[in-house]
């Protein structure tokens, strides 16, 4: 397994330094990690950074409540694009899914995924699976199946919960084969990593990259 392809080499604080945006980059690059995810103010810093290597650029739209409107959703999008990202962590509307609302979850998604596409990009949707009945995570797996997104994300980090691996075999027991899951929050250790991976995770989301990699 070669778990550096697994990795997106995570910072998202809002105290977050121009230093911490090279630092993370550099050793993205370093170990070959599959991307970095961080705020959108630095796509373009960090494009410059990356370069040409095989590390993408990923931000987050809707971060990390989820709750911003639609419209706000797709001025990130076009922004983060425009920026140079080459993959988009949006989170989605949990106020609407704890609602019942999935006129609105699914309005949101079908707004969002002709941006993507026409652009050749890589969105993951997060839906905070820790603070969601199994019912309600079941049921946004199906209705993003319908919309081919290309990852579900468990998590933002900043929820009470983060991933697990009851979470994330319940998504892949309920994702088409060709949609990839993302696990993220919380994911400090190699074991748990692994343990993610067994259960169908494609991507580790962490800030913890590189002790990861040490151990």
């Amino acid at each position: 397994m070669k778990l550096n392809r697994y990795i997106d080499h995570t910072v998202l604080k809002p105290t977050t330094t121009l230093e911490d945006i090279k630092k993370l980059c550099m050793e993205a690059v370093e170990y070959d990690f599959a991307a970095v995810c961080i705020p959108p103010p630095f796509v373009k810093l960090a494009k410059t950074f990356v370069g040409s290597t095989t590390t993408k650029v990923a931000t987050v739209t809707g971060f990390p409540f989820g709750y911003s409107a639609i419209e706000a959703k797709v001025a990130e999008t076009v922004l983060a694009i425009v920026d140079g990202a080459d993959e988009i962590d949006m989170v989605a509307n949990i106020l609407a899914i704890r609602n019942k609302d999935w006129e609105y979850v699914e309005k949101e998604i079908a707004t969002i995924m002709p941006i993507i596409r026409n652009h050749k990009k890589v969105i993951k949707v997060i839906i905070e699976s820790g603070i969601l009945l199994e019912e309600e995570i079941v049921q946004c797996c199906q209705l993003y199946a319908k919309y081919q997104v290309d990852f579900v994300k468990t998590s933002t980090g900043y929820a009470e919960k983060g991933a697990t691996v009851a979470a994330v075999e319940l998504m892949r027991a309920n994702l088409p084969a060709n949609i990839q899951i993302k696990a993220s929050g919380g994911i400090r250790t190699f074991a748990f990593a692994k343990e993610l991976i067994d259960a169908g995770a494609t991507r580790i989301g962490t800030s913890n990259g590189v002790a990861l990699m040490k151990e």
